[in-house]
């Protein structure tokens, strides 16, 4: 199956269940409402399963890789399986590496520390900070933002004709946009920068979770993604791929488990032979936990059916655009139109209102947890916006007063574990704040609406 299709006769499966799923929290108008978690794109909750694998191994936790008792063999022995785990989740190749990171951007700063010193970067301006900083001590070309996929590719099509082709390159690109949810041509971006013999790694942080990932179907180089958006929220991430630039570079972090052989020299000084494994650059103790997390997370989604799943989403992303579309004063905001192929994240702005405003009215009067801001995503939402980045505040935190036109754009996203109701709601709520205003007193507190007492 292809990344960016499900078969069409699958039945839409039920949610998942995840953590949380029954926590209430207050109103400001009184009573209680069970809490519609619908900022997923930040931080996904967890798995039931995941949760309940973890526990069932904490008690037998033992140091990784350094231990003869039988707790670390046993958590070694977790620890490398999680990886085969999630490298067959990813569908890697013979020969790839699978390293274990704290993040995505920890997985994408890691590489960036890899590449060859003379590499160029190609990367466009609708990346996620995650994936658009990491490369400026190399020479880097920031690609207008594009407003259609086959335009995205001729972009990056004349970029790299323009290039040295005796250095290496690298592009980096997203699979699905945090902001917009829309889904990137990641496989024809893939043919493009190997015709021209440079490499590409996916940030597949907001992909992984809502489609099925093969590193080998779509011929990217490297991927990178973070658990804490695929239902693990355990502080780990992957960057798995090609081997040979990883094997090349100086370890990540330099210290125990990174090192095969130290020596002192005559001279007081000391030699050390790295490792040529992922070991390379997981110096430390190994977040076990976390890596394992990932893998049950994998293990969950794959045995769930991704046609299940991706037909649920989709039946989630046309309930909340056919509810905006209900709405006038919504514009909700995209790169390639109505039409494109997109996950389940929907950013838009309300004629009127102060995004931080309507996204505290959500929260408390609602019981609905979303976004506002920049997304760590200023350029690609400015862009989208038509806003001068002079009118924004730090950090993307509006500067207008509640009432005022927004600078910011508010987000909803949800995923395997969004029942129908939280979207029902959702949508409700932004009908009735729009027709009817917010039923509470609001102000500004470093720089963001809260309830006023």
């Amino acid at each position: 199956m292809s990344v960016f299709t499900a078969a069409a006769d699958q039945s839409v499966c039920a949610p998942l269940p995840v953590l949380g799923r029954d926590v209430t929290v207050p109103l400001v108008t009184g009573g209680e409402v069970t809490y519609a978690a619908l900022d997923y794109a930040a931080s996904a909750p967890a798995l039931q399963r995941v949760w309940d694998d973890v526990a069932a191994y904490a008690p037998y936790y033992g140091s990784v890789h350094r231990g003869a008792g039988y707790l670390s063999q046993l958590s070694t022995d977790l620890f490398e399986n999680a990886r085969r785990t999630v490298a067959e989740f990813l569908d890697c190749r013979d020969g790839d590496q699978l390293v274990f990171t704290r993040s995505t951007t920890d997985s994408l700063n890691l590489l960036a520390r890899a590449i060859p010193a003379d590499c160029q970067v190609f990367v466009f301006e609708t990346e996620h900070h995650a994936s658009l900083l990491p490369w400026q001590d190399a020479r880097v070309t920031y690609l207008n933002a594009p407003r259609t996929p086959r335009q995205a590719v001729e972009t990056l099509e004349r970029a790299l004709a323009d290039r040295d082709p005796h250095g290496p390159a690298l592009v980096c690109v997203t699979g699905a946009s945090n902001v917009t949810g829309e889904l990137w041509p990641v496989r024809e971006l893939a043919a493009a920068a190997h015709a021209h013999g440079a490499r590409i790694v996916l940030d597949a942080a907001q992909l992984a979770p809502h489609h099925p990932v093969s590193v080998r179907d779509l011929d990217v180089d490297w991927v990178a993604f973070s658990g804490h958006k695929l239902y693990a929220p355990f502080g780990s991430g992957v960057l798995a791929g090609r081997a040979d630039w990883l094997q090349a570079a100086e370890p990540y972090l330099a210290g125990g488990g990174a090192s095969r052989k130290v020596t002192r020299r005559e001279d007081g000084g000391v030699d050390v032979e790295w490792h040529e494994t992922a070991a390379r650059h997981e110096a430390g103790s190994p977040n076990v936990i976390g890596a394992y997390a990932i893998a049950s997370a994998c293990k969950t989604l794959t045995e769930a059916g991704w046609d299940g799943l991706v037909a649920r989403e989709r039946h989630l992303i046309q309930k909340v655009r056919t509810g905006l579309a209900d709405v006038p004063e919504v514009r909700i905001l995209s790169l390639f139109g109505d039409d494109a192929p997109r996950v389940g994240v929907i950013s838009f702005v309300v004629e009127g209102w102060n995004s931080s405003h309507f996204a505290a009215a959500l929260s408390a009067e609602y019981g609905i947890g979303v976004r506002d801001g920049l997304f760590c995503a200023h350029p690609l939402v400015r862009t989208l916006l038509g806003s001068d980045p002079q009118t924004q505040g730090e950090c993307g935190a509006p500067e207008a007063a509640p009432g005022e036109k927004s600078l910011n754009a508010i987000r909803v996203s949800f995923g395997a574990g969004t029942p129908d109701e939280h979207v029902d709601r959702f949508v409700r709520a932004v009908r009735e704040l729009v027709t009817d205003g917010a039923r509470w007193k609001y102000r500004t507190e470093d720089g963001r609406c809260v309830p006023a007492v």
